[in-house]
């Protein structure tokens, strides 16, 4: 489909050593329908309270992360709970933003699974003492995070400043475009979501790519003239339609592999889409605490997140 050098990892904007991608984006990183993405901070909608439903005070956004594995799995175990239950407590609601106790719990999740992505011997002993249903998981996710950030390397400052961010669209309606790309053309929903995660966030990084990949799905020009239907290539609903027709005319759903492997041609990039897309279909909450994954970048000196509760 396309060759971009910036892409989205684990709610981490890496840049690409030559062709390929990385965890997030084809152009760079970001996620979350709650939260208003700029570069000098964000707000979070859908409520100002970070206690959850069980009245305990949600992770802070930047409280530390155990090193000890035992302490590690109590950590995640008990984020998991949490952020499901909220999870639970939203999607039964009407409100399309996230209230600030699933933000902070997705976050949370988030920088526990980069965490032991980046330390295999952690993630093997935490993941040894989770239950089997949240192991699975973490096992997913960690693979997922680990392989798209092998791809990265540090972007500069000017790159940083020169990102542009946005809102997602409400959860709710990506997952409508996700389902009704699923109907006509056969390709699962939960690929086309997990391929929206790992491209932009959702959308929430609208900077295109220094080859010139577009839109919330990453399209090549040429790309998109041939499988984009006459749609615009920036709107979400359009882009889901015309990857689903791009994946279809690439092999799936009878081969995802190959499908997903001619969006981007790197292993590791169609483990971690297909990784993401089996915890969607084992547990459609999941979904949306992809959806509050936020966006991080890598400099020389460190992870720098760009969207979040600050």
């Amino acid at each position: 489909m396309r060759f971009p050098d910036v892409v989205v990892a684990g709610g981490l904007v890496v840049v690409l050593a030559g062709c390929g991608v990385a965890e997030g984006a084809q152009r760079a990183d970001g996620e979350q329908a709650s939260t208003v993405a700029a570069g000098n901070g964000s707000r979070v909608a859908g409520g100002n309270s970070s206690k959850d439903a069980a009245g305990a005070v949600a992770p802070a956004p930047d409280v530390e992360i155990p090193s000890d594995a035992g302490a590690l799995a109590g950590a995640l175990k008990q984020t998991s709970t949490a952020l499901y239950a909220g999870i639970d407590a939203w999607t039964a609601g009407s409100a399309a933003a996230a209230p600030q106790d699933v933000v902070l719990y997705a976050l949370h999740q988030q920088r526990i699974y980069r965490a032991m992505a980046r330390d295999p011997k952690l993630a093997r002993e935490t993941i040894s003492r989770l239950p089997k249903p949240l192991a699975a998981e973490a096992r997913n996710d960690v693979k997922a995070v680990s392989g798209l950030l092998s791809l990265a390397r540090p972007i500069s400052a000017a790159q940083r400043k020169n990102m542009r961010l946005a809102e997602a669209e409400p959860a709710k309606r990506l997952r409508g475009y996700f389902q009704a790309g699923e109907k006509r053309f056969g390709v699962e929903w939960e690929v086309l979501a997990a391929i929206m995660l790992v491209e932009t966030k959702f959308g929430r990084v609208t900077s295109a790519s220094s080859s010139g990949a577009q839109g919330p799905m990453q399209f090549m020009p040429g790309t998109w003239k041939q499988y984009g239907m006459g749609g615009n290539v920036h709107r979400a609903k359009d882009a889901v339609l015309g990857a689903a027709n791009y994946l279809k005319a690439s092999g799936a759903p009878g081969n995802y592999r190959r499908a997903v492997w001619a969006y981007n041609h790197d292993n590791r990039y169609v483990d971690a889409v297909l990784a993401h897309a089996r915890q969607i279909k084992r547990d459609p909450r999941s979904f949306y605490a992809y959806y509050n994954w936020q966006v991080f970048v890598l400099s020389k000196t460190g992870d720098i997140r760009l969207t979040g509760p600050r």
